[in-house]
């Protein structure tokens, strides 16, 4: 993310994330267990595979689903928010995988720009980040250090939330299951609609991908406004 994306991630905000994740996004962690699987369906038989882990702050989920499922991997987690990564860290210490994760407090743009990745997950990003640009740039970020034919699984809302009314009503739903009176679900709806900009559609998460050399996604997953989807670097 740039600098102003994850400003907002302050010790405060990354607990609350932590704590709420599940009920922003209904099958979190089915999410982040298809990832890991559909990951590991791509990449095949290879036992030592090297996985770029952008945005990695949070839960850690992604990394440990996919931890849990392939022995050999090792990871590289990258965030810029430290209390994030914190979060993450202590989720994966608790696990006990910490030996196979290295945690980079900084951005993928300052990573050497060596394609020596097999894989990347980059979960709950990109809508995180503020516009076309930037998000090309982190994409193409991501891209030049993936092996040719390396995958990536790519997951986060899109479609703009003002443009699906039943969506967002549903969404607020999922708060009010959870307990939140009004004011907190409106504060709650009021937070996503200033605090993210997704891709305004599928075809424009698709034009993003493969502007920066990647094959046509495929999507594994949708809640919501969520979406995951699967690609490979195109071959040099």
């Amino acid at each position: 993310m740039d600098q102003g994306s994850h400003q907002k991630f302050d010790m405060a905000r990354a607990e609350e994330y932590a704590q709420q994740a599940r009920i922003a996004l209904a099958g979190y962690d089915a999410c982040h267990e298809l990832s890991a699987c559909i990951l590991s369906a791509a990449i095949g038989a290879q036992r030592d595979a090297r996985v770029l882990v952008v945005g990695a702050g949070g839960t850690g989920g992604e990394i440990l689903a996919t931890a849990k499922l392939e022995a050999g991997w090792r990871f590289v987690a990258v965030d810029p928010s430290a209390p994030m990564l914190d979060l993450s860290r202590m989720q994966v210490e608790a696990a006990g995988c910490a030996d196979r994760v290295e945690f980079v407090c900084s951005t993928v743009s300052d990573l050497a720009p060596d394609a020596d990745f097999d894989a990347a997950l980059v979960i709950g990003v990109l809508h995180h980040v503020k516009d076309d640009v930037d998000k090309t740039a982190l994409l193409r970020d991501i891209a030049m250090r993936l092996k040719p034919g390396g995958s990536m699984v790519l997951a986060g809302n899109y479609r703009a939330y003002a443009s699906e009314p039943l969506l967002l009503a549903a969404w607020a739903n999922r708060w009010r299951l959870a307990g939140a009176d009004e004011d907190e679900v409106r504060r709650k709806r009021d937070t996503i609609m200033r605090g993210a900009v997704p891709p305004e559609s599928e075809d424009k998460v698709a034009s993003l991908i493969m502007g920066v050399g990647f094959e046509a996604p495929e999507r594994f997953f949708s809640s919501l406004f969520w979406g995951a989807w699967h690609t490979r670097r195109t071959a040099d």
